[in-house]
């Protein structure tokens, strides 16, 4: 019971001692006015009574006015008593009535108090048991973690001894040699940048996603695109470690995020590789079951081309993150002509496709705009097919004005560009928060690692 509903109850009570006080006190003011009437007629009646009992037996009229007048007195004198006494049970009544109204409300007060006190001992219960649920949290999130970082650090060492393999045994140009060791210095310098770009609802244009980036810095500080290192990253197996790095950092936006009450998710990317790396993935999988509460806000993504090569190890993989409630996205898509069963099937959830290119394959044949590649589809219900497979569209790459009113007319849910935001780099400080252990930058670091 509040504080709301003990004032009730204590009013109620004394409203109800207030009412039966005033019921009786005016039940005994009328019955004393009553027989105060009824006493005073009962005088004049016996006072006449006795001057006509001396009038009849000789006496004078002035004995009889005095006789009446005497027996008034004397009745009155009698009254005085009676009334007396009446006030005096009137008044013992009333303070019964009082002690009475008093016992029920301290009889209130005391079931007030134990209610009180026994929403006290709940709420306090209550806050000690979820304190205790969250430490316990807390604590499997760093055990997870540690293990993590242990088993990383483990597999690191065969893929340094394996890259370094691949190294020394190739010839390669010195430029592509010098921006390996580019690569292999900023992942193990831990030279490796998170970059976020807003995914705006439309027409409102309200961030709902952000797709995050990794950039890579050199030992001046540059930063290097993707298409840079990627040349090099990916046939020297590197992938798997941005990708870790990036799906790390993702997953501690993701709760930092949910710390300040705000509902976003992110676009997370993840190469071929990755999926399809047999002695990474199991430890990625634990990984990700421990933070299967994050499954409506971190998703995964990877291009058009990489999903159609998907072997039967990549699906099988993709297949056991969908079981944990994660879900995927295509970005890249330069057809539009998909297999939208095929998707559903793989959980794809969202299709990122380019403006440009999007309205590039818009024609008008027989008076109805239509996309190329699908002729009999009007180009305004190609939304409206994808969401019935469960997949929602998003126009990426959106510089224009223009090009945003085109889009609207296609009833498409989702934009992004560096129209509604660019990508921008973490804070440093934040930043810190969502990196690895440091002893687990240093020690693959010293052994002139990759990185994860």
């Amino acid at each position: 019971m509040g504080r709301n509903g003990a004032g009730t109850l204590i009013y109620s009570t004394l409203q109800a001692g207030t009412g039966l006080i005033a019921c009786n006190d005016s039940c005994g003011r009328f019955m004393r006015r009553l027989m105060l009437a009824l006493l005073t007629g009962a005088y004049l009646c016996l006072a006449l009574l006795v001057s006509l009992f001396l009038l009849r037996t000789g006496a004078t009229p002035s004995v009889g006015v005095s006789a009446f007048i005497g027996t008034l007195g004397l009745c009155f004198a009698f009254h005085g008593l009676i009334a007396q006494a009446l006030m005096g049970a009137a008044l013992r009544v009333d303070i019964d009535t009082i002690r009475e109204a008093h016992a029920i409300l301290l009889d209130q007060i005391e079931k007030v108090d134990a209610r009180v006190t026994d929403l006290v001992d709940t709420v306090a219960a209550d806050a000690q048991r979820r304190s205790e649920e969250l430490s316990s949290e807390v604590h499997q999130l760093e055990d997870l973690i540690q293990q993590m970082n242990d088993r990383l650090e483990h597999q690191l060492t065969h893929q340094v001894a394996a890259a370094s393999a691949r190294t020394g045994a190739r010839d390669r140009a010195p430029q592509a040699s010098h921006m390996l060791q580019v690569v292999q210095d900023a992942l193990a310098e831990n030279r490796v940048d998170l970059y976020l770009q807003p995914i705006v609802s439309l027409p409102q244009r309200r961030t709902v996603f952000y797709e995050s980036f990794s950039r890579l810095r050199d030992e001046t500080g540059r930063v290097m695109m993707p298409a840079e290192y990627l040349a090099v990253a990916e046939p020297e197996g590197l992938m798997t470690a941005i990708d870790n790095l990036l799906l790390f950092r993702c997953v501690q936006i993701v709760r930092r995020l949910a710390k300040q009450d705000r509902k976003v998710g992110i676009f997370c990317n993840i190469s071929l590789a990755s999926l399809g790396d047999e002695s990474f993935f199991p430890q990625f999988l634990e990984f990700m079951q421990g933070n299967k509460d994050l499954a409506g806000a971190v998703f995964f993504e990877l291009g058009q081309a990489a999903f159609e090569r998907r072997g039967p190890v990549e699906a099988r993989h993709m297949a056991r993150l969908a079981s944990l409630g994660f879900s995927f996205s295509l970005d890249k898509v330069n057809d539009l002509d998909v297999d939208f069963q095929d998707l559903a099937r793989a959980d794809v959830k969202f299709l990122k496709v380019g403006a440009q290119m999007m309205l590039d394959q818009l024609e008008e044949q027989d008076g109805k705009l239509v996309i190329t590649s699908l002729p009999d589809l009007n180009a305004s219900d190609f939304a409206a097919l994808t969401r019935r497979y469960g997949i929602e569209v998003i126009v990426e790459k959106v510089e224009a004005e223009k090009q945003v009113a085109e889009v609207l007319d296609l009833d498409i849910g989702y934009g992004q560009g560096h129209l509604f935001g660019e990508p921008r780099a973490i804070r440093d400080a934040v930043l810190a928060e969502a990196d690895p252990p440091a002893d687990f930058i240093r020690a693959p670091m010293r052994r002139r690692a990759v990185g994860w």
